[in-house]
């Protein structure tokens, strides 16, 4: 019989995202009426590098539903196997290997599996403490909605939200001044916040990373257009677009985080091309961060408390799919599959990303309705 779990951590990895509160209020919950007690560790893996943690009761997570970012804090540049902690004289980052410092952390405090809530990254960090022993439920969160396994992840439906309303908004604007307006929305190489906030505020023309774009044919849409009598158009542009043979936008590069590449830019880009090429003035808005902030709409709420209640049940009881309770085998992700909880092997999704696939019918109701993709 496999040993009953008693203690476990949680920690919330990557960028920050509306529900996360949300989990971290079920996983406590849900822990603390089996008897099971929690520790939270502060600032993702951060934490178990640094030993930083705390015990979680409810009354700790009463009220955090509707709350934004995370009470336990993040990072996204805390990887323990590639861990950058200074520089070397020559100037490039010093990495080192802090995974057994990790190891003495979850040993110390006597962690028998943790609750890892994050994106692509964040478990692919879980997957190296796995391979060391250490049975990790993963929680799949990001805005971006591309982890692979998973049709649903908690706080994409926010941010969807809140670029709609952008997008809406900057359309009275556009309309009002005879303008193009370009929006710039999150999404580094998965495209389904601008697929799915373009859609909803009818925007013209959509750019994803998926389908490389040629600035011609934006134009050329926004002349039609023109043609028909209409003054203005919106372009939602996911910031990881690119034209046809070229790369993404960079903005700037950290070489300090795992992740160095920063995208940004194909708003101002953009726009400048459009009012070079076809004289119509142009403006560009980005749209960053303020769509990862604030108050999780309630699909969102009800998505991440469903997350973390299935999280729970796969402690105490294992998956359907993997009875055995050793670390591998019991180390699983929790996913929303055709419409229902489900669940499968964390290792499933490392290093893996779920993208818009060109046969995905919300690109066929786009065209349906007029929506260009400006393929190049």
């Amino acid at each position: 019989m496999p040993t009953p779990i008693t203690r476990i951590g949680v920690l919330t990895g990557g960028g920050d995202c509306p529900g996360l509160n949300a989990v971290i209020r079920a996983v406590v919950k849900d822990a603390a009426s089996h008897g099971i007690q929690t520790i939270g560790i502060e600032d993702g893996f951060l934490g178990l590098i640094e030993n930083r943690v705390r015990p979680l009761t409810p009354a700790d997570v009463s009220g955090i539903l509707l709350q934004g970012g995370t009470i336990l804090g993040s990072s996204n540049k805390a990887n323990p196997r590639k861990f950058a902690c200074g520089l070397l004289p020559d100037g490039t980052p010093k990495i080192e290997d802090r995974t057994d410092a990790c190891m003495d952390v979850i040993r110390s405090h006597g962690l028998q599996a943790l609750v890892v809530i994050g994106g692509d990254g964040t478990m692919s960090c879980a997957d190296t403490f796995v391979k060391r022993g250490v049975r990790c439920i993963g929680v799949p969160k990001t805005i971006d909605n591309d982890i692979y396994g998973t049709d649903l992840t908690f706080g994409f439906s926010t941010a969807v939200q809140i670029a709609t309303d952008a997008i809406d908004r900057v359309r009275t604007t556009a309309a009002s001044h005879h303008r193009v307006m370009v929006v710039e929305v999150m999404g580094r190489n998965a495209g389904w916040i601008a697929l799915h906030a373009g859609i909803a505020s009818g925007s013209d023309i959509i750019l994803i990373p998926e389908i490389p774009f040629s600035v011609d044919h934006v134009c050329e849409h926004i002349r039609k257009r023109a043609s028909e009598g209409k003054k203005y158009s919106i372009v939602c542009a996911a910031e990881g677009a690119k034209m046809a043979g070229g790369s993404a936008f960079v903005e700037r590069v950290v070489a300090t985080s795992p992740d160095p590449i920063r995208l940004g830019g194909i708003g101002k880009a953009l726009s400048g091309m459009i009012e070079e090429k076809i004289g119509v003035e142009s403006r560009y808005v980005v749209l960053g961060h303020v769509q990862r902030g604030g108050t999780p709409v309630a699909l969102d709420r009800v998505l991440a408390t469903q997350f973390g209640d299935h999280a729970m049940e796969l402690l105490k009881f294992g998956s359907g799919e993997a009875k055995d309770m050793d670390a591998e085998r019991g180390s699983r992700l929790v996913v929303w599959k055709d419409a229902k909880l489900g669940d499968i092997a964390l290792t499933e999704a490392s290093n893996k990303q779920r993208l818009v696939p060109l046969d995905q019918p919300l690109l066929a109701a786009a065209r349906s309705v007029g929506t260009s993709f400006a393929e190049g």
